[in-house]
């Protein structure tokens, strides 16, 4: 028996990323088991907003605590059906620790760390977000 694809409820993945930028104009990365460097986020979950999953997501990943400082945009897999939000932050609080999803943690110049992160379109979307002639964008690959 064939299974049918189930329409009738939407199947969309939500996710919060931040670029955090401390005093120093140096960009916090996280380097993941999977995708290697990136800023650190994820998925909202249910009844939350979108700040507060980008503060979450921070603070799980990194061990620091972040105030949202402005929206940049939105990346739309469309394939795929994923919306990550982009959001810059800047570090309030915390120390830098791992986690199951960050191997490493630390902040970079940002030079370096935009040659660090290699994974998709992950560079373009911090270059969206340290650019404020883009904001607010939206980008559906």
């Amino acid at each position: 028996m064939v299974q049918s694809k189930d329409t009738s409820t939407p199947k969309h993945i939500l996710s919060a990323a931040a670029i955090v930028l401390n005093e120093q104009d140096e960009l916090l990365l996280i380097k993941g088991p999977r995708r290697g460097w990136e800023m650190p986020g994820g998925q909202v979950e249910e009844g939350e907003s979108l700040t507060e999953a980008t503060i979450r997501e921070v603070k799980e990943e990194t061990g620091i605590d972040i105030e949202i400082q402005k929206f940049c945009g939105v990346f739309q897999n469309v394939e795929s059906s994923i919306r990550n939000t982009l959001f810059l932050a800047k570090p309030i609080g915390g120390n830098l620790t791992t986690s199951a999803e960050s191997l490493e943690v630390a902040y970079y110049p940002i030079s370096e760390a935009l040659e660090m992160v290699t994974w998709k379109n992950f560079r373009n979307r911090i270059e969206h977000c340290l650019d404020e002639r883009k904001q607010p964008f939206y980008v559906a690959f």
